[in-house]
């Protein structure tokens, strides 16, 4: 039985100051702003084979070496700058996935000039609101769902790069498409309050 004075949080951040911090601050709470979610995709594509603690704690240097992810300045990175960013320790130096972040820049401002902005595009693969789930357990929580494979297919078709099912359903809970908190999370309710304004 908990005690009433212990907090209780998702499994999956355990122990790590940096986990609960994030878990506890960012993790699950709707993000309208489409220059943070274009930086949240790409993010979650350059944790692919890694653990997301690894990328968390590089966030800031991503940051920094990505000219603070706005699109229209990544976009204009030459072959030179990607060279330079494999040079550079504090982000993963993986020429794929530096390259995908500026494709995907490219792609992100082909979607706006549609009309569209990124933020409308990305929320309506779950209807514009936050899908909100009642799961007791972590082995309930699915890898991928319906809406996060109609998003990887759409956003591939878009010119968007390590954005499969697995790194978008990712994506939907981590900026609150999704509350994937478990029921009796001490935010669960704090994060549905969030999704209904």
């Amino acid at each position: 039985m908990t005690q009433s004075n212990t907090i209780v949080r998702c499994p999956w951040c355990g122990d790590n100051d940096d986990y609960q911090h994030y878990h506890d601050n960012t993790w699950g709470r709707p993000v309208m702003d489409s220059v943070e979610l274009f930086a949240k995709l790409c993010l979650d594509g350059q944790q692919a084979g890694l653990s997301w603690i690894t990328i968390l704690r590089k966030q800031q240097n991503y940051y920094r070496a990505f000219a603070q992810f706005q699109p229209e300045k990544i976009a204009l990175f030459q072959e030179q700058d990607c060279l330079r960013l494999m040079e550079n320790p504090g982000i993963v130096r993986n020429k794929l996935k530096i390259n995908a972040i500026v494709k995907n820049a490219k792609a992100y401002l082909a979607i706006e000039q549609q009309g569209q902005t990124f933020s409308d595009y990305i929320w309506s693969f779950v209807g514009g609101k936050t899908m909100v789930n009642r799961y007791a357990s972590m082995q309930d929580i699915p890898t991928e769902s319906a809406e996060s494979q109609a998003m990887s297919k759409a956003l591939k078709k878009a010119g968007f790069s390590f954005v499969g099912p697995t790194i978008c359903y990712a994506f939907m809970q981590a900026v609150g498409m999704i509350n994937d908190h478990l029921v009796d999370c001490h935010v669960y309710q704090e994060c549905v309050d969030l999704a209904q304004r």
